[in-house]
């Protein structure tokens, strides 16, 4: 049969893990519930989480991370141009010159 738990439950168990920073394996251990039970509740409750929850400086870091990454992303591919171009330039000629 398939144990019910409380929706005060489930919230004090996710409590263990996102507040007070306990590892899942040792709140469900704590809690008397399978890791399982628990991950699943973890999700859900990650899945709640609104995006208003960024802080601004949190906010100002993606974008500055996300231009970074567009920038080392151009770097890249412009190396990789660079190295074939080289790579074909420094092979013998194929008509024996």
């Amino acid at each position: 049969m398939k144990r019910k738990f409380s929706a005060e439950f489930k919230a004090e168990s996710v409590k263990l893990v996102l507040e007070q920073g306990l590892a899942p394996a040792q709140a469900a251990r704590d809690m008397g519930i399978g890791l399982s039970t628990i991950d699943k509740w973890l999700k859900a409750a990650r899945g709640q989480i609104q995006p208003e929850a960024i802080t601004e400086n949190e906010k100002e870091e993606l974008k500055r991370l996300r231009k970074e990454v567009h920038y080392l992303k151009m770097e890249r591919d412009i190396l990789k141009k660079a190295t074939a171009y080289f790579s074909r330039a420094s092979l013998p000629d194929a008509s024996g010159s």
